[in-house]
């Protein structure tokens, strides 16, 4: 599972949106965390431009800007507001993986690049949209550059949890899940700690150990 689909699943018994999205497991390798971060912090414009992540469209004297999150071309304010409701999205991620760059890499997302784009989008010049290309590089990398093999999506208004098994989000309708299994792949989570007893104690849907 790609981070970008939290900006648009929902539970599938009560529509709630958005929900938390547990990480307990990459699939990409730490290696291509390692390198979107150094674009990011050296600030490499030619090879960010050469990646085509981020185009321009002229349409009637108007340059309009596109991404792989924005996929639409759209006027520069618009495209703005698309990135920042799709940087929030990520708050309702928590990352429990092994792995402390993958979580340099949200924690920077959710910290220095929201605010230089919440910064930027108070006088944005499409001229000047250069200034925020690493910005906008790290958040396409990581949304939709990079794949969850394990984790769980919890919906918080049933309390219903959902596994992410083999970068697959089991998204289905209680009669439909396979309770062994899930049992088994949640009792190995909180093995691993990757669940805390606060999560634990509560009245788990569809099924609790």
């Amino acid at each position: 599972m790609k981070p970008w689909l939290l900006d648009i699943l929902a539970c599938p018994i009560d529509k709630s949106y958005p929900l938390t999205l547990f990480i307990f497991r990459f699939d990409t390798q730490i290696e291509e965390f390692k390198d979107m971060i150094q674009v990011y912090e050296k600030r490499d414009i030619e090879r960010i431009k050469k990646s085509k992540i981020i185009e321009f469209s002229e349409n009637e004297n108007n340059i309009l800007i596109r991404d792989n999150i924005s996929i639409e071309f759209n006027p520069l304010t618009n495209y703005i507001k698309l990135i920042i409701s799709s940087i929030k999205e990520l708050e309702n991620i928590i990352d429990k993986s092994d792995n402390d760059i993958t979580k340099e890499c949200l924690n920077l997302l959710l910290s220095d690049i929201k605010n230089k784009i919440i910064k930027f989008s108070e006088n944005a010049i499409i001229e000047e949209v250069e200034k925020i290309f690493p910005e906008l590089f790290l958040l396409n990398k990581y949304k939709i550059g990079t794949e969850i093999e394990s984790g769980l999506l919890f919906c918080t208004k049933c309390n219903r949890w959902y596994p992410i098994m083999e970068t697959i989000p089991m998204l289905l309708s209680d009669e439909f899940r396979d309770e062994e299994k899930e049992k088994t792949f949640l009792s190995r989570a909180i093995e691993k700690n990757l669940l805390d007893d606060k999560f634990i104690k509560q009245e788990l849907k569809p099924f609790n150990i």
